[in-house]
């Protein structure tokens, strides 16, 4: 479709209440708005600023200068009281499980993984017909019902009397969540301008992972007042069960979710049943799933960020298990060298999302989302390769500069990159993909280790020379450098398959013969 560029005197709409997202009343087959709703500020002479007048109540554009719009901000609030509610509800979880075996280390260990397990396993078999749910049908009445249906589950969690009523409830909440998040990334691209993508993601990404220390200070203050009410006398069943509270603070955010999300402005997706068709169409269902997946594969843009995203997962990942083992046995550090690691591996992170957030308007996204793969996978085999903690430990930081930009820039490509009526499956994917990487990182990385350390041990004797030069090589050493090494041939095979989606795009997008200059 067309996008008709206002005249040099004109200027773009204005929303009705000077809050709502501006959408092309053009709508898809399925009833969505069309790719890319938002025209160009930059190619128009516009401004963000411009698209989004400020309220006389707010501070001058403060806030559509950062989040891109004022519907964003309302989206991003959303995502900070909700994640830290996930934080807090996770931790309650955890802490029920031990009660629920108090006095019985072993048993409570296995309670505690067992529920930990089933937030992960879900993902694997309900995402991808999750995915399909979010293509389907309304995307905001989607959130609300299942941000409800989550505070629901949370308020009777408290009543659970046994490991499995706890089970079965973060079942439920984790397939809710499912939903909700592929249906969070698909409405993004149409709350902010399409040159504030990369800010957008990375403030999604600040909201979902800097809000763990706040919840788990909120969680022990809430614990240190279950306590403190029950030696009131007035709320004896807190002294058996110290974590309800933090369930019905929990069930509160995902109620403050719903609320806001019904006031964000949003293009409605009405699909039309088929007269005479089945209401549960099994094989539309399978057809619309195998629709997905083959986008997700045969797309070389879509290819190449999922390829990239997931080596960049896995390499990160891989430094929380192993990274304690070579602070240990490599460099003769111990938890102190481990706590650097981390330390910088997260304080990297943050430089390099804060950095692609400012210079976004100069960046070419597929280059830096490529060229930071090979950055990520060399730093990291530099850092395997050191002798000293401080030598790498600062390999480490550049390897989290590169992985951010890895992460933000993925996300920022897909939303660009992606018709909105398959963005739900393509995002409930990559949520699929996520899973597996941490997983693989965080199981088979030590096992790895282990068994490579075993043939290092019976074939090299540890320890490799050549020449007058010899260093050891543990298999923690070379478990991490077999993981830069597939981090970089990945940067290879995604660049390749990037420079073919940009000649796609460059081919479909065309000016036709016969179109008007």
């Amino acid at each position: 479709m067309a996008v008709i560029r206002p005249e040099p005197d004109e200027r773009p709409p204005e929303p009705d209440d000077g809050l709502g997202a501006i959408a092309d009343p053009g709508l898809s087959p399925l009833g969505a708005a069309p790719h890319e709703p938002f025209r160009d500020a930059d190619a128009e002479g516009g401004s963000t600023e411009t698209m989004y007048p400020g309220s006389p109540s707010d501070r001058p554009g403060w806030h559509v200068r950062l989040f891109g719009s004022p519907e964003f901000f309302r989206l991003w609030l959303v995502q900070v009281v909700s994640a830290t509610g996930d934080w807090l509800g996770l931790a309650a979880i955890i802490a029920f499980a031990n009660d629920l075996y108090l006095g019985d280390p072993s048993a409570a260990a296995a309670a505690i993984s067992l529920v930990v397990s089933v937030r992960l396993l879900p993902g694997f078999f309900f995402a991808p017909l999750a995915g399909v749910l979010v293509d389907r049908f309304d995307r905001r009445r989607l959130m609300i019902v299942c941000d409800l249906a989550r505070a629901v589950v949370l308020v009777l969690l408290p009543f659970a009397d046994g490991l499995w009523a706890l089970v079965v409830a973060s079942l439920l909440l984790e397939a809710f969540t499912l939903l909700w998040s592929p249906a969070k990334e698909a409405i993004t691209p149409h709350l902010v301008p399409h040159d504030h993508l990369t800010t957008a993601n990375s403030l999604n990404l600040a909201a979902g992972y800097g809000t763990a220390p706040i919840a788990q200070l909120l969680f022990a203050g809430l614990a240190g007042l279950s306590a403190w009410l029950v030696t009131l006398g007035t709320f004896d069943f807190l002294e058996t069960n110290q974590t309800a509270l933090a369930f019905y603070a929990d069930s509160l955010t995902f109620v403050f979710s719903a609320l806001m999300i019904t006031r964000l402005s949003l293009p409605s997706r009405r699909r039309e049943r088929q007269p005479g068709a089945p209401r549960v169409d099994v094989s539309a269902t399978l057809r619309e799933l195998k629709e997905g997946w083959q986008y997700v594969f045969i797309n070389p843009t879509v290819r190449a960020v999922n390829l990239g995203l997931a080596t960049g997962l896995i390499g990160g990942g891989m430094l929380i298990p192993l990274g304690a083992v070579f602070a240990t046995e490599v460099l003769d550090s111990g938890a102190a060298g481990y706590g650097l690691f981390t330390t910088a591996l997260m304080f990297g992170v943050a430089a390099g999302v804060v950095g692609v957030s400012i210079l976004q308007k100069r960046l070419d996204r597929a280059r830096v989302f490529t060229g930071a793969l090979f950055v990520a996978g060399i730093a990291l085999a530099l850092a395997a390769s050191s002798s000293t903690l401080g030598l790498s430990a600062a390999f480490v930081a550049i390897m989290g500069v590169a992985v951010g930009p890895i992460y933000v820039l993925g996300f920022s490509i897909l939303h660009s990159e992606v018709d909105d009526e398959l963005r739900g499956r393509v995002f409930s994917a990559l949520n699929t993909m996520v899973r597996f990487c941490v997983l693989l990182a965080l199981v088979v990385g030590p096992l790895l280790a282990a068994a490579l350390g075993g043939l290092s041990d019976s074939l090299l004797g540890g320890e490799l020379t050549i020449g007058g030069w010899s260093v050891a090589v543990p298999g923690v050493r070379l478990t991490l450098w077999l993981d830069a090494a597939i981090i970089v041939v990945a940067g290879v095979i995604a660049t390749t398959s990037m420079r073919a989606g940009q000649r796609n795009h460059a081919r479909d997008h065309a000016d036709h013969p016969s179109r008007p200059g």
